[in-house]
């Protein structure tokens, strides 16, 4: 052989094809690890919402149910009753009441609105009168042994008086129906603003007096920084209790002594056979109750939070 052959077939050559094990750019991608995909944000947003109309469902669908059975009764009861009022028959006589609830036409003739403002400030004079005594002396009693030893059976003699009892003494003391309705708010709501604010001063622990004792703190530093802070959720229980208790006894004092007010409004539908109008007031009067109610709870948590 000659060497020009020798050295051709010794020139190294290329295959055009790439080597078994090496993998094609399609396999390489396919092969390629697929990252997992997210959760759409459409199906997170539809779970979220089913989640919160099924909160709002557990709130709101008792209550409903709740007045939808009250309203199931009262329809059968006045069916099965003569003179008391269907609920359609009511609605619509409280439509015709609410579209003008502060008309006046006179002093025995007004409207709704004016007789529930007129009880709410009867409600607020008497109230506010409680409070100024109530408290203070439910302070004293809880601080000083001596004092609440001597006021104990005067408190437990009176307290579980009724209310309305204490209405003719406010007739002979202040010759008019409206102190004596105010009086009685009064007489009502002390006592659970007094039992209550001693209660919290009683319960103070001894650690903390005992500091005030080292310190030499005055009587007035003890009241502002010790004894108030600490006493002020028993104390707001307390005005809960009273402002329930005289929203009730202001409905049958006024009954009793007339003029303009919720009570007396009532007297006077039943007066002119107008029973649904009466239903009308048990209705408002409840609504009221529950809104003073609600109002002095957030009140109190407001007060609790700033207290701690």
């Amino acid at each position: 052989m000659s060497s020009a052959t020798m050295s051709i077939s010794q020139t190294p050559t290329f295959s055009s094809t790439a080597p078994a094990n090496a993998a094609t750019p399609v396999q390489a991608v396919a092969a390629a690890p697929v990252a997992p995909a997210a959760p759409a944000a459409p199906v997170a947003k539809r779970s979220e919402l089913r989640e919160r109309l099924k909160n709002i469902a557990r709130i709101v669908l008792p209550p409903l149910i709740g007045l939808a059975l009250l309203i199931a009764i009262w329809e059968v009861v006045a069916i099965k009753t003569q003179g008391i009022p269907t609920p359609a028959k009511t609605w619509s006589a409280a439509v015709v009441l609410f579209s003008d609830p502060f008309y006046s036409n006179g002093p025995n003739d007004q409207g709704i609105g004016w007789n529930i403002l007129s009880s709410l400030k009867r409600v607020g004079i008497g109230f506010g009168f409680a409070a100024l005594v109530g408290i203070p002396v439910g302070f004293m009693l809880g601080r000083f042994k001596f004092m609440g030893s001597m006021l104990d059976p005067i408190i437990s003699l009176l307290r579980p008086v009724s209310p309305l009892a204490w209405l003719p003494i406010g007739l002979l003391v202040f010759k008019k129906a409206d102190p004596a309705a105010t009086w009685t708010i009064f007489i009502c709501s002390i006592w659970p603003m007094i039992l209550n604010t001693a209660q919290g001063v009683q319960r103070i622990p001894s650690d903390y007096m005992n500091v005030a004792r080292v310190l030499n703190l005055s009587e007035f530093k003890i009241l502002t920084k010790i004894l108030f802070p600490a006493v002020l959720p028993y104390m707001l229980t307390g005005i809960r209790l009273s402002i329930g208790t005289a929203w009730l006894v202001i409905v049958a004092a006024e009954m009793l002594t007339g003029g303009v007010g919720i009570g007396f409004w009532v007297w006077d539908e039943w007066n002119n056979l107008k029973v649904e109008h009466i239903v009308i007031a048990i209705f408002v009067i409840g609504i009221v109750g529950l809104l003073l109610e609600l109002t002095l709870l957030q009140i109190a948590k407001r007060f609790s939070y700033a207290s701690n």
